[in-house]
């Protein structure tokens, strides 16, 4: 059975800036292939660089209020020793010491966020791959996190297909799988199975099973229909023509011809249509003979006498 698919990367990175501000430059287009740590766009960094600046100031302002500190307490420990002075007096010295210290360490690790953030002035490619996406021009305003561009890594390319819960029995990561692109249906590729959702989508009550694909090619772009077909559940698929498939009290269901010639319906499950015709899932066996014509004529247990049609 081959289901269809879409071909995808397997990294999907959304960039996004981690402050906000104004945008003043966009360095790349959508269809751009970027390396990790190239620019791809920038914010004005005018305020995030005075921040800066006043930070490395207040650094400066602590270490020398840090400094005086010392040298009080290299003068209180010389009173004290030629007892000049009390005890108490250099306890205090000291403490305004440690104060001093503590506030150097504040001053640094500020200076260091802010500078930080000056460098996150600049969007920067996370990955080796291709913009995607890109929503924001300059002069725009972005606030954090926000998505500025998408990058798509196109060195590992994989088929997303929703596989159908009768089909996921046996089926299980590292199964291989044939692939063939809609776009060319000559060419097969290699696949394997890496990802399996561990729950079924609630529209469809399929998994979402994604195939990586081994021997991808320039031939295999993103966003392209795939067919795959799986080698673990692959199985005698029962095909029959639509005009045998018709609704018994709302239900799917064939007439199935005995070995004695009599037509008796049977309720199926309907699988995927095809060009040949439509799957069945369940209800027949392989071997059955079935009605393709005049089925809304018969009934239950009448005598038929079969005329057999080739088989496509």
């Amino acid at each position: 059975m081959v289901l269809v698919g879409e071909v995808k990367s397997r990294f999907e990175s959304n960039q996004g800036f981690r402050i906000k501000g104004k945008i003043i430059e966009r360095k790349v287009d959508v269809g751009s292939l970027v390396k990790k740590g190239q620019v791809l766009v920038r914010l004005d960094a005018a305020d995030t660089n005075l921040s800066a600046a006043a930070a490395t100031a207040d650094v400066r302002a602590a270490e020398a209020s840090n400094a005086l500190a010392k040298a009080e307490v290299e003068r209180q420990r010389q009173l004290v020793d030629k007892k000049f002075i009390s005890q108490s007096a250099l306890d205090k010295s000291e403490a305004e010491l440690k104060t001093a210290d503590a506030r150097v360490s504040q001053a640094k690790a500020q200076a260091a966020v802010s500078g930080n953030q000056s460098r996150y002035t600049a969007l920067m490619a996370d990955r080796d791959g291709v913009v995607t996406q890109i929503r924001a021009e300059p002069g725009q305003v972005v606030d954090t996190g926000e998505i500025i561009a998408q990058i798509v890594d196109t060195k590992q390319i994989e088929v997303l297909v929703a596989v159908p819960e009768s089909r996921m029995a046996g089926l299980k990561v590292g199964d291989t799988a044939t692939v063939k692109l809609w776009a060319d249906r000559e060419k097969t590729y290699t696949g394997k199975v890496r990802e399996i959702a561990p729950e079924a989508t609630s529209a469809t009550r399929a998994f979402d099973v994604r195939v990586a694909l081994k021997d991808a090619d320039e031939a295999v772009k993103l966003g392209m229909t795939a067919g795959v077909r799986f080698a673990q559940i692959e199985e005698d698929e029962i095909i029959i023509p639509t005009s045998a498939l018709t609704q018994i009290y709302g239900k799917n269901s064939v007439w199935v011809i005995d070995k004695n010639g009599f037509a008796n319906p049977r309720e199926v499950t309907a699988g995927q249509y095809t060009e040949n015709g439509v799957m069945i899932t369940s209800g027949l066996q392989a071997g059955e003979m079935v009605t393709i014509a005049g089925v809304h004529t018969l009934l239950k247990g009448q005598k038929v006498q079969p005329k057999f049609e080739a088989a496509q």
